[in-house]
């Protein structure tokens, strides 16, 4: 049985962005010397909030896009979705990474994220209550 679909396949994407997102983590605790927390470093809080920001949405929103591919959303639509998501967290990622206030990175990724779960979700609340009108 394979399981190469486009869900899987952006949900490996996002694994290795996690990775690089960790290294940066890494490196910063490497350069400001910082063993546990952020320390009085800007620059580690920094690293630590692109860190944690991704791990806060993207489990989710790769759970919604399985569940919504497994749920019959059509495979364009996966792509469009996984696409939104990696090109939004990417942004989102170099946005604060190099502006702890606003920048056009930052919101447009946070934006992007957010319409992603969105949509997946309303997707999934579709397909759930639609699939359930004709069971019985």
């Amino acid at each position: 049985m394979s399981i190469a679909t486009p869900s899987v396949f952006y949900a490996a994407l996002c694994g290795l962005l996690l990775i690089a997102l960790s290294a940066q983590v890494v490196l910063a605790r490497r350069r400001y010397r910082v063993g546990l927390g952020a320390g009085n470093e800007a620059g580690m809080e920094q690293a630590m909030r692109v860190q944690a920001n991704f791990a806060e949405y993207v489990p989710l929103a790769v759970v919604l896009l399985v569940l919504a591919e497994l749920s019959g959303l059509p495979e364009a639509a996966v792509h469009v979705a996984g696409i939104a998501l990696l090109a939004s967290r990417v942004m989102h990622a170099w946005g604060l990474s190099h502006s702890a206030g606003r920048s056009f990175g930052r919101f447009y990724g946070t934006a992007g994220t957010w319409l992603v779960v969105l949509g997946l979700s309303l997707w999934l609340l579709y397909a759930t209550t639609a699939g359930s009108r004709f069971q019985g």
